[in-house]
């Protein structure tokens, strides 16, 4: 069937920039693994192998999806890349093992339910129907062919049998229902009291020899990075100016070889259709069909909505909206080509089963004509952007080459390419402004060839942009005297001082307490303030994260005593955390939604933990080895 699907799929590439392409499997996206020949390996699963260049395709496809989902939003130096590569390789090897798994065991996906699970993703849909057209230039845009996509997508299909078998089985008793809820909305009555730093900050002294002593033992923190200058030349296809308009003549030219693709539109068909499937007896369907056509001459929407077994159309009797050819099977698009208006037809044989069809209206083939404005707009705008891309590529051809025949100066490439050479401000490896914000244009700049004084290569910094830079000044790695940096030396001092204090104060009041001392008198002292908020639940607001989380850590204290812990804040200041009551939800006068959502959030929970718990198994059974582990240099260039 899906052959079939593959041979009819015909039509230029007509779309340009599509949304992420996603499928609702768990895995999916990886090349099947195979032996690599002299590709390194980066690791083993089981009897399969991931090799180096699966690992690059597999990385450059997640790149791209993020850079797709992101849009604009989209900057290279947001990714740790480290994790990203290790996060990469976690995926492929998990399919790898899942995979082999499902093979193993006989896990199969049919025909009819690859068809059906493609047919359902939006990326490929026109007017809310499969569209073959857009199927396949959609697979092109991502590097796929029809077949190799299908592969995956059954693979995911039977995986997903897997991964649903176990997530369907989990369970939570009602007691354990009962408990989770009792400790998730249990409250606590909640005091603390906060030590500032900056108090005894303010009363500390710091003295010169403590400076200068902090400096000898710690030179290594006060040195200067190595920093850069650069000059660079940056085109953008952007900023080209566009051209002016050509003569009518040409536009015609560019009008007669896109007429078809961009400026027609191809015979559309309404129908409806009842479907009947074959059951265990095809003969008997047949039957069923025939008596339907009657019954269907009459009123075929209300018979399709009684009778049709397909539950795409069914509701909307039998409706399936406008379809261009290309869109359904070869025998169900003969026959609904051949109706006129109005007209059902015999029944039809289809791998789905047999249909009858109406034809309920139609749109003939037509084309806009060349003298309509919006075609004149449109094709003039088609010839800016096709002249810009032609200009953007012999200029960054031209940048290349002159930037590289003249490897000690920019200026004879920016005469070449018509654009000013500009210079940035001191930046390091790890930061920048503006254009040196960018981690590409960073890693140029420090690499040996233009530390050494030559013009970088081409640096990508998009589709459509591009720079060559150069060195413009540099300074080395340097000790910061003990001048320049003795008022950081101080205040780090002073810093440490008072968090030392603050910390003093709160462990002799923890102290004080367990004397039996009167809390209310022991602040007094101290001259700190209590705060009360009193019962507070796990999500209060208004209360720090640390003084909140201690507060729900405390042993539940006993009766007349409290339970108390010293924690300390982000601001560096110390608390001191007290807890004198706990109460707990309860599960019996609940409402019942709200028992049902926290069953379903700990089923949830416990279905994913099994899952896991699922997969390390399978990784005990299938020996993972990380032969080789990815290097950066298999990322792309962003």
């Amino acid at each position: 069937m899906l052959q079939n699907i593959r041979d009819r799929l015909t039509g230029p590439f007509v779309w340009f920039i599509v949304g992420i392409i996603v499928i609702p499997f768990a895995f999916f996206g990886i090349d099947t693994f195979s032996g690599g020949g002299a590709d390194p390996t980066v690791a083993k699963v089981g009897d399969q192998k991931i090799t180096q260049a699966q690992f690059k395709a597999g990385y450059e496809q997640r790149l791209r999806q993020l850079q797709q989902l992101m849009g604009e939003n989209f900057r290279p130096e947001m990714i740790d890349q480290a994790r990203f590569r290790q996060n990469v390789l976690d995926d492929m090897v998990q399919e790898s093992l899942m995979r082999q798994h499902v093979r193993k065991a006989g896990y199969r996906a049919s025909d009819a339910a690859l068809f059906q699970a493609i047919s359902n993703i939006p990326a490929f849909q026109e007017d809310g129907k499969f569209n073959a057209d857009t199927y396949r230039a959609r697979l092109a845009q991502q590097g796929y062919s029809p077949a190799r996509f299908e592969l995956q997508v059954r693979d995911g299909i039977e995986m997903d049998q897997v991964r649903e078998g176990v997530l369907d089985s989990a369970f939570v008793p009602t007691a354990g229902a009962a408990l989770a809820y009792r400790l998730d909305r249990q409250q606590r009555s909640l005091a603390y009291a906060v030590f500032p730093v900056a108090r005894y900050q303010a009363q500390a002294t710091i003295e010169p020899a403590q400076v200068l002593a902090h400096y000898d033992g710690n030179k290594a923190k006060y040195q200067a990075p190595e920093r850069l200058k650069v000059s660079y030349i940056e085109l953008s296809m952007e900023t080209l100016p566009p051209a002016p308009a050509p003569e009518a003549e040409y536009l015609r030219t560019i009008y007669e070889a896109d007429k078809t693709a961009r400026f027609s539109t191809v015979e559309e068909r309404r129908a409806r259709h009842i479907l009947v499937n074959f059951g265990a007896d095809k003969d008997a369907a047949r039957k069923k069909v025939e008596d339907l056509a009657g019954r269907a001459k009459a009123d075929f929407g209300a018979t399709a909505k009684a009778e049709s077994d397909d539950p795409g159309s069914k509701s909307q009797g039998g409706d399936l909206g406008w379809i261009k050819r290309g869109q359904m099977v070869e025998k169900f698009e003969q026959a609904l080509f051949s109706l006129k208006s109005g007209e059902i037809s015999d029944p039809v044989e289809t791998e789905f089963g047999w249909h009858l069809i109406k034809l309920e209206d139609l749109r003939p083939a037509r084309s806009r004509p060349f003298e309509d404005p919006s075609v004149q707009a449109e094709l003039l705008e088609l010839y800016r952007s096709r002249d810009s891309e032609r200009r953007f590529e012999e200029l960054a051809e031209k940048l290349e080459q002159t930037a590289f025949e003249s490897p000690t100066a920019l200026d004879p490439a920016a005469k070449a390419v018509g654009l000013p050479v500009k210079t940035t401000d001191w930046f390091t490896r790890g930061a920048g402004e503006g254009f040196a914000g960018e981690a590409a244009v960073r890693d140029a700049a420090f690499a040996d060839d233009v530390l050494g004084g030559e013009n970088s290569r081409p640096v990508k910094l998009g589709d459509n942009r591009v720079a060559v830079l150069r060195k413009a000044e540099y300074e080395a790695p340097r000790q910061k005297p003990m001048e320049e940096v003795a008022d950081q030396i101080r205040a780090e001092l002073l810093a440490q001082a008072g968090r030392t204090k603050a910390s003093a104060e709160a462990a002799a009041t923890i102290a004080a307490l367990k004397e039996g001392k009167a809390l209310e008198r022991v602040l007094t002292d101290k001259k700190v303030d209590l705060k009360a908020p009193g019962l507070v639940k796990r999500d209060a607001t208004g209360i720090e994260a640390p003084i909140l989380e201690a507060a729900f850590r405390l042993p539940r204290p006993a009766e007349g005593q409290v339970s108390r812990e010293q924690v300390s804040l982000p601001n560096g200041d110390v608390a001191v955390v007290i807890a004198t009551a706990v109460q707990d939800a309860d599960w019996a006068a609940a409402p019942e939604d709200e028992k049902r959502r926290e069953t379903a959030r700990l089923r949830e929970a416990q279905a994913g933990a099994e899952f896991a718990a699922y997969r390390a198994e399978l990784q005990k059974r299938l020996e993972v080895e990380i032969v080789n582990p990815p290097a950066p240099e298999t990322e792309p260039a962003s």
